[in-house]
């Protein structure tokens, strides 16, 4: 078993017992733990974990951390799922949160899912240097906000139609997806106590491993098999998305891929032996088939 795999199975065993823990009325506690299984990746935690375990292990005292990272991701994924949003059927290899529970309560999913993942968070207060902490939330929760995940998903509502050139798209996929991705690790180096520098470059490799990502999501959304990648297929197209392919070809996209995925090798061999996850990681996603 791999370490992402180990991550995985204790995410999708963890986070539904705490929210069965909980006082939450009716169907909503069953909800939330609908819309947290299926095939997630969990590669928020494990990115944060992995940054972590490089300057401060044990890890078991920041563990609700990690899952405060996938209880948040989750909430965007629900939200963005919504006939309002992205308009999905399918997630994580099963019907939409929204499909199965109606549209209000997958909307209340997502905003218990934010408020617990907040709490998870803060829930290792105790376990750090106070202002390390602070500065690991405040890192988090601007990138999930106005002017990271939220505000990248209003671009991408915003573009829909529209003939974006390849700096707009990179705009919208460095919130959108990228921002998250990059807190991840920044919240595991923060609490580490990482210094400044390396800081910067795993800053650097969180976007560039964001837009690799991002890049691989559009192949996979015309090439993938909706068996493997859980989602429905072609969907940016329906909605008329700008995509990497469509402006680039799938060739060029291709090649945009692998310059990301040099970019965020790169960015990690600054890091010495401690970055060797982090580069094996970035192959992964250039040639991940889910």
């Amino acid at each position: 078993m791999t370490e992402m795999e180990k991550i995985k199975k204790e995410i999708e065993a963890y986070l539904p017992r705490i929210i069965e823990s909980r006082d939450i009325p009716g169907r909503l506690g069953e909800a939330m733990c609908y819309a947290l299984s299926g095939r997630g990746k969990r590669l928020r935690p494990f990115l944060f974990l992995k940054t972590l375990e490089i300057y401060s292990p044990p890890l078991e005292k920041a563990i609700p951390f990690a899952w405060g990272l996938e209880a948040i991701h989750t909430y965007s994924l629900v939200h963005d799922d919504l006939p309002i949003m992205d308009d999905d059927d399918y997630r994580r290899g099963r019907l939409t949160t929204h499909r199965v529970y109606g549209e209000a309560n997958a909307l209340l999913v997502g905003d218990g899912l934010f408020t617990l993942g907040c709490e998870l968070m803060n829930s290792v207060n105790d376990a750090f240097c106070f202002e390390r902490m602070q500065k690991a939330l405040a890192v988090v929760l601007k990138a999930v906000g106005p002017e990271g995940m939220v505000g990248g998903q209003y671009l991408d509502l915003k573009g829909e139609g529209l003939d974006l050139n390849l700096s707009q798209l990179e705009e919208i996929h460095r919130k959108k997806t990228g921002a998250l991705i990059t807190a991840s690790l920044l919240s595991g180096g923060i609490l580490g106590g990482a210094a400044e520098r390396e800081l910067g470059s795993l800053e650097k490799y969180g976007q560039e491993l964001g837009l690799l990502f991002q890049i691989t999501d559009d192949l996979l959304d015309l090439e993938g098999d909706p068996r493997k990648t859980g989602k429905s297929g072609h969907k940016d197209a329906i909605l008329g998305k700008a995509t990497y392919p469509g402006l680039m070809g799938i060739e060029g996209a291709r090649k945009k891929a692998e310059e990301k995925c040099q970019g965020a090798i790169y960015a990690a061999k600054t890091l010495g032996e401690k970055g060797r996850v982090f580069r094996e990681l970035a192959e992964f996603v250039l040639s991940r088939d889910m």
